[in-house]
């Protein structure tokens, strides 16, 4: 985990679609972007941000986010999700999310996220499934 450090930044894009509207996805009935489209934006900056300083065989997951969703974004218009890491601690790693459109900021927080063992991680999962109730 040497390699992450704070400072490190990234960014991810996306041009307002239909299917990315809170009418589609179900968090509202207007043809803006949906709230929860904006995250998986931002998450998808922090991801840029930190995976490729990880060691091999390790990822990151989200685990915590705090965010406001300030301003509509319609139809068409481009945003752009960025993030910082502001800190690393041990596994952990917080880091500042934004996300802007054409006119300016939409949105703004903290993001979380806990670098695992991709193997460990998967086996945990794997484990789950088998859990009587469970229908694996």
């Amino acid at each position: 985990m040497s390699g992450l450090r704070p400072g490190m930044k990234g960014s991810a894009r996306l041009v307002v679609g239909n299917a990315h509207t809170a009418s589609q996805v179900g968090s509202g009935a207007i043809r803006v972007l949906a709230t929860p489209v904006m995250i998986n934006l931002m998450e998808a900056a922090a991801l840029d941000a930190m995976e490729a300083a990880l060691p091999e065989g390790r990822q990151s997951l989200g685990t915590h986010l705090d965010v406001s969703h300030v301003a509509a974004t319609p139809v068409g218009m481009r945003v752009v999700a960025e993030a910082e890491v502001l800190e690393v601690d041990g596994n952990k790693v917080k880091l500042r999310v934004s996300a802007q459109d054409e006119e300016g900021l939409i949105g703004e927080g903290t993001h979380m996220r806990v670098v695992v063992d991709s193997a460990k991680f998967d086996a945990r999962v794997q484990a789950k499934v088998k859990w009587p109730g469970s229908g694996g």
